[in-house]
């Protein structure tokens, strides 16, 4: 199948509509994982600094961070290309050091990790989303959706999106 523009469009038009599917987390979830590796990466930059602040004690109160501060130690250490190139490959599921190490972590541990490194890209230790880029339409979309949603479901799609990123040794 040729992926284009329309393609998704369509496939996001169709996802959203409440008489085609009527679970929105599942369709939210399923339009994500359906963007390019830097729209999935910048939807989750701009969800979590917009809805970071809600985020944070979900994240970080059920996950075991201690397990991930080594992962978000190394990635400081990284140049900027090198660090992006890490998101990059835990968006794509390439299997690497790095990425295997991550997809052992548990979902609520992984969703603590993105908070946390999206608080350093703030801070400038690591890689912040470029001034010039421009989000697709499909991105937007997402985001917007993501916006409307109650925040139980903003998490339980947040949580499903990042668990899936990595590459698990042991599946």
């Amino acid at each position: 199948m040729t992926f284009t523009s329309d393609s998704a469009s369509t496939r996001f038009s169709q996802a959203f509509n409440p008489s085609i599917q009527a679970d929105a987390v599942t369709s939210t979830t399923t339009v994500f994982q359906s963007l390019s590796v830097d729209d999935q990466l910048a939807v989750l930059w701009y969800a979590y600094t917009e809805m970071g602040r809600s985020i944070t004690p979900a994240a970080t109160g059920a996950a075991r961070l201690q397990l991930a501060e080594g992962l978000l130690n190394q990635i400081k250490q990284m140049s900027h290309p090198e660090q992006l190139q890490v998101m990059r490959d835990l968006v794509a599921k390439k299997n690497t050091q790095f990425t295997r190490s991550y997809g052992i972590l548990s979902a609520n541990t992984k969703l603590a990790f993105w908070y946390e490194l999206s608080e350093l890209m703030v801070k400038g230790f690591v890689v912040p989303v470029p001034t010039d880029y421009q989000i697709s339409r499909d991105g937007s979309q997402v985001l917007e959706a993501l916006k409307q949603l109650d925040f139980g479901q903003q998490i339980t799609i947040l949580r499903r999106v990042v668990a899936d990123m990595g590459f698990d040794p042991l599946a």
